[in-house]
């Protein structure tokens, strides 16, 4: 086996994934063969994996398979094994190495999870194969004690697997001395003796004035520190994996256009939008539960959802749906992606109650095309080409369900020659399956003018490596990587 280190937080949104990302390149820029791995992961931002028997097919966490960029290396299956995606308040669709696996409430789930360790610790056997070094990520918190019995994300595996652990506290949000020294309080022996120091991350200011607080945590824990982390810019321009974080996003200035994006409650992929967000004549705006749709918008982009139906419910009781109306009399565009495509049609359907026990919902009119749910999911990464501006594409689909309907003789792609999406007769409306689409350069800068927008000519790819490129030399500079990478074993 590889030599491992293991990320944990004393909490949810501390930033562990963008340490990770950032240790993971830090390292492959010292010459070595490094891996990402998260034993469980919740998140309805999926990305396409290989399958052992065929291309893509199976998903991961895309926060890992941003890992695995770092990394340089292509994203496995293995280092996402377990992948819970939410679909309700109380239940997720499990994935198990990249397959669906079944379906799950939160006090069935606690029951499960004997079962899934195994593929856990399978995947971990194989994930570092070939590898100097394997850095893990956690998920939640190890102080959750009431979870540790059956715990496969942070000290269930962190002990089972032999991997030390460094704990990563966010001073952000505040009480970062007392979250550190209630950790070390609360965790039984076993686990205590696992961890190996911490991190402080998202400080800022000057850093030397939290040394007393530094001289605090050593005195109340007896860890060491590993250094403490400014504020990352950079992490802006990657991709976020929970959607809390678009709770927090607030509108800057005013720009050439403004993007408003509906919160769904099972929002999906909305990573799909960061591209548009780099654009300096851009402003997107994610518009939560409650609140209208912002008439000066000249796009309005219905995301992904993990539950198209329920979702769709939804729209309507936050009266999206008159917002879309009065958006569409206005002249303003909108485009649907995977679920708020199949939301833009006519109808949706799902005879079998693959997404609960609502079988049919009238969808929101603005495309001539109607959605069947059905069993069997898509997965799998795709080149295609533009219809509209005759241009090259690449991304990817995860979706259940056919679209079919007259819009869609004017599709938006052309995927391994077979036409994708929908368009309305007026050109202002389209939906896709396509995830990714702004993701091309070419794609955007054409779109971005069919709007009015000039585009900045960012090269998004080249903008993501950069970032990945310069956190790593932040973490080389405050944290003692040497330090880091030797503690692992």
């Amino acid at each position: 086996m590889a030599r491992a280190i293991m990320l944990q937080g004393t909490g949810s949104d501390v930033g562990k994934t963008v340490l990770v990302a950032g240790l993971c390149r830090a390292a492959r820029n010292r010459g070595l063969s490094v891996r990402p791995f998260k034993p469980q992961n919740m998140s309805n931002n999926a990305a396409v994996a290989d399958l052992p028997d065929r291309p893509g097919g199976g998903e991961i966490g895309r926060a890992q398979w941003l890992q695995a960029m770092a990394c340089g290396v292509p994203p496995s299956i293995h280092m996402n094994p377990v992948l819970l995606k939410p679909q309700s308040d109380v239940g997720s669709q499990v994935v198990v190495q990249g397959k669906v696996f079944g379906q799950a409430k939160a006090r069935d789930y606690q029951q499960l999870k004997t079962r899934l360790m195994e593929a856990v610790l399978d995947s971990w056997t194989r994930v570092g194969e070939g590898a100097d070094l394997v850095i893990v990520e956690g998920a939640g918190s190890p102080a959750e004690i009431n979870l540790r019995p059956r715990d496969i994300a942070n000290m269930g595996f962190a002990t089972r697997a032999g991997v030390p652990v460094i704990l990563v506290g966010d001073i952000d949000r505040g009480g970062v001395i007392a979250s550190i020294a209630g950790t070390h309080l609360i965790l039984p022996d076993e686990d205590r003796k696992m961890i190996v120091g911490y991190l402080i991350n998202k400080f800022r200011g000057d850093v030397s004035l939290f040394d007393d607080g530094l001289l605090a945590i050593q005195r109340f824990t007896g860890w060491r520190s590993f250094g403490v982390v400014p504020w990352l810019q950079a992490a802006a321009l990657l991709p976020s994996e929970d959607s809390v974080v678009l709770e927090r996003m607030a509108s800057g200035r005013a720009r050439a256009l403004k993007v408003a994006v509906p919160m769904l409650s099972r929002i999906a992929n909305f990573d799909d939008l960061d591209p548009l967000k780099a654009e300096p004549e851009v402003e997107v705006v994610f518009v939560p539960s409650g609140r209208p749709l912002p008439e000066d918008a000249g796009l309005v982009v219905i995301p992904g959802s993990k539950s198209t139906i329920a979702d769709l419910i939804d729209v309507r009781a936050n009266g999206w749906d008159r917002d879309l109306a009065a958006h569409r009399r206005r002249g303003g565009r909108v485009l649907g992606i995977c679920g708020g495509y199949q939301m833009l049609g006519r109808v949706v359907r799902d005879p079998l109650g693959i997404e609960g026990r609502v079988t049919e919902v009238q969808g929101l009119g603005l495309l001539d095309v109607e959605t069947e749910m059905e069993p069997e999911k898509t997965v799998r990464n795709v080149a295609a080409r533009s219809v509209a501006f005759d241009v090259p594409l690449e991304g990817y689909e995860i979706h259940l369900g056919r679209t079919s309907g007259p819009d869609c003789l004017r599709p938006v792609a052309v995927i391994d020659g077979v036409e994708d999406g929908a368009t309305s007769a007026d050109g202002k409306v389209f939906g896709t399956y396509m995830h990714g689409l702004f993701g091309a350069d070419a794609f955007r800068r054409k779109f971005l003018e069919s709007l009015g927008v000039t585009s900045s000519g960012i090269d998004y790819r080249a903008e993501v490596e950069r970032a990945l490129d310069e956190i790593a030399a932040h973490l080389e500079t405050h944290l003692d990587c040497d330090a880091i990478f030797a503690a692992a074993r």
